[in-house]
């Protein structure tokens, strides 16, 4: 299975694709964050993100977009900027015809480092650890993004084997 995760954010929006192979070896693609000029109007903005992500769509071809759940201790403007961002990348997903699915930051933390309150550096350290990279992701939205994709791959293989388990 191959998954676009999708980090959204005002300033950065980080994306990553991850593949996990028949053995269960997760494999990093590609990843790389997109720079919102904060300059630029909201709308160009918004169809940088939709290009950019089409194009990843197109070039690497994931079955199934992972974003992560909007979470509410934000204040009103930045959850209004996330929204548009979220909306962007989920239809970018639509567009290319694949489902997407939110998970929330807690399960996003918890399926990667084991601990849903991790800090940002301790999902860093352990997406380059689990996906074999150089060095720890740069920004850290890159990370979040590959943690996002990771954390769908984790709980489809675990639904997977309930499913199986449970004799359906």
């Amino acid at each position: 299975m191959r998954v676009l995760g999708i980090d959204c954010g005002g300033e950065y929006t980080g994306y990553g694709v991850v593949e996990q192979d028949d053995s269960g070896a997760l494999h990093h693609v590609c990843s790389g964050a997109l720079r919102l000029a904060s300059r630029d109007a909201l709308e160009v903005r918004l169809k940088k993100i939709s290009d950019a992500l089409g194009e990843v769509i197109t070039l690497h071809a994931p079955e199934v977009v992972a974003i992560e759940d909007v979470f509410y201790a934000m204040n009103v403007k930045s959850a209004l900027k996330l929204g548009h961002v979220r909306g962007v990348a989920m239809l970018a997903a639509a567009q290319a015809g694949l489902p997407v699915v939110a998970y929330s930051p807690l399960s996003i933390k918890s399926a990667v480092v084991g601990y849903g309150r991790a800090e940002k550096v301790q999902v860093q350290v352990m997406i380059a650890n689990l996906l074999r990279l150089c060095a720890p992701p740069e920004p850290p939205d890159v990370a979040d993004a590959l943690a996002i994709a990771v954390c769908h791959l984790h709980t489809a293989a675990t639904l997977l084997r309930q499913h199986v388990s449970a004799g359906c």
